[in-house]
C-alpha cells in the first residue's frame, strides 16, 4: 500500500498591522491634529473662534477651484489652466460693474459665459485633437492670462479708477455683489459647492461614469459611457468651478488685479492631490479635496502666527505637495 502523505498547511496569514496602509487612509487627517496642537501650543489664539473661521474664509476660493481640478482629475484628466480662467473671470465681473455699469446678474453671468468658452475650447482641442490634457491646459493657461491683461490693459481694475481717456470711471459694484465675499457667505459657498459635488459623483450614474472612465477609458467606452461627452462636461465643470472662484475672489477684495487668481493654482493642485489618499479613497474626491484644503489653510494660518517669512511659505507647500503625491503613486503601484 501506497504511504499516504501527510497535508501540507497552508500557512495562516498573519495579522499585521499596517503601518503603511493606515497612514495612507488617515494620515492627512492626523496631520492636521498634530498642526493644531503644535500652532495652539505655539499661539494659543490659533484655536480661537475668530481664528478658525478666518482659516475657513482664507480656504473658500481654493477649495471652489480645487473642486474643479477635482472633477477634471475624475475622468484622468488634469486642468492648468483654473489659475488664469479665475484671473479672467475676476476681471470681467468687476469690469461690468466699474466699466459698464450693470446689475449683478449680467456682471456674474458674463464671467461664467467667458469661462465656459475656455473650457469648450479646452475639452476641445483634448477630446477631438487629442492634445495632452495637460498640455493643453498649461498652453491654454497662458493665452487667457495674456487675454485677461489685454482685457484690463494691465491695470488693476476698481471704482474711480482713471480711464485711458483721462476720465474717471462711474460705475459702482453692487453691495449685494459686495456680501458674497463676506463671512458666512464665502464659507456657505465653498460647502456648497463640496457637497453638491461629493453627491455628484458619489451618487449618481454621471458620476460613477467619470471615475470608470478614469480608472480605465477603453473598458469605459466598449461598455457604452460616451466618454468624449463626459470629458467635455469635466472641462466645462472646471471651468465653471474656477469661475465661481474668480467671481468670489473678485467680492472679497472688490478689485481685479493682475492675474489674481494664478496664486490660487498650485494650492488648487496640491488640495485636489491630497484628497486622494483621505479616507483611503484612492480616488480623486470633494470630501477629501475639502481636507486637503483644510490642510493647507491651516499650515499658513499657523506658520504667520509663527512669524514664518511669507517667501518660505512656498517651501512648505511644495513639500506637501511632493509627499502627498509621493503616498498617492506609490499606493496605486502596490
Amino acid at each position: 500500500m501506497e504511504a499516504k502523505l501527510p497535508l501540507q498547511q497552508e500557512p495562516t496569514p498573519k495579522k499585521t498591522f499596517e503601518l503603511f496602509q493606515f497612514l495612507y487612509k488617515y494620515g492627512t487627517i492626523l496631520t492636521i491634529f498634530v498642526l493644531v496642537a503644535i500652532f495652539a501650543a505655539a499661539n494659543p489664539s490659533f484655536i480661537n473662534g475668530d481664528n478658525v473661521i478666518n482659516i475657513l474664509r482664507s480656504i473658500s476660493i481654493v477649495t471652489i477651484i480645487a473642486i474643479g481640478i477635482t472633477i477634471s482629475l475624475t475622468v484622468d484628466g488634469f486642468d492648468l489652466s483654473v489659475g488664469s480662467v479665475a484671473s479672467l473671470s475676476n476681471a470681467i465681473v468687476i469690469s461690468m460693474f466699474v466699466w459698464f455699469s450693470q446689475n449683478t446678474l449680467i456682471a456674474v453671468l458674463s464671467a461664467i459665459t467667458a469661462a465656459l468658452i475656455v473650457g469648450a475650447l479646452n475639452s476641445l482641442m483634448i477630446v477631438k485633437l487629442k492634445i495632452p490634457d495637460m498640455l493643453m491646459t498649461l498652453a491654454m493657461m497662458f493665452i487667457i492670462q495674456g487675454t485677461a491683461l489685454t482685457y484690463t490693459k494691465g491695470a488693476t481694475v476698481s471704482e474711480n479708477m482713471i480711464l485711458p481717456d483721462g476720465s474717471f470711471s462711474t460705475g459702482t459694484i453692487s453691495p449685494f455683489f459686495a456680501k458674497i465675499g463676506q463671512v458666512p457667505w464665502i464659507i456657505l459657498i465653498m460647502a456648497i459647492a463640496v457637497i453638491v459635488v461629493h453627491i455628484f459623483l458619489t451618487y449618481t450614474k454621471h458620476g460613477r461614469y467619470m471615475y470608470v472612465i478614469g480608472g480605465n477609458k477603453e473598458a469605459a467606452r466598449l461598455s457604452g459611457i460616451p466618454v468624449n461627452r463626459y470629458k467635455t462636461a469635466a472641462y466645462l465643470l472646471s471651468a465653471l468651478f474656477a469661475a465661481i472662484g474668480g467671481i468670489v475672489l473678485a467680492s472679497r477684495v472688490m478689485t481685479a488685479e493682475i492675474n489674481a487668481g494664478s496664486p490660487y493654482l498650485m494650492d488648487s493642485v496640491a488640495a485636489a492631490f491630497i484628497g486622494f489618499s483621505v479616507l483611503g479613497a484612492g480616488k480623486p474626491n470633494a470630501f477629501g479635496t475639502f481636507v486637503g484644503a483644510v490642510l493647507i489653510g491651516i499650515l499658513q494660518n499657523g506658520l504667520v502666527m509663527m512669524s514664518v517669512p511669507y517667501y518660505a511659505m512656498d517651501i512648505v507647500k511644495g513639500t506637501v505637495l511632493a509627499f502627498a503625491l509621493g503616498i498617492t503613486y506609490y499606493k496605486q503601484k502596490h
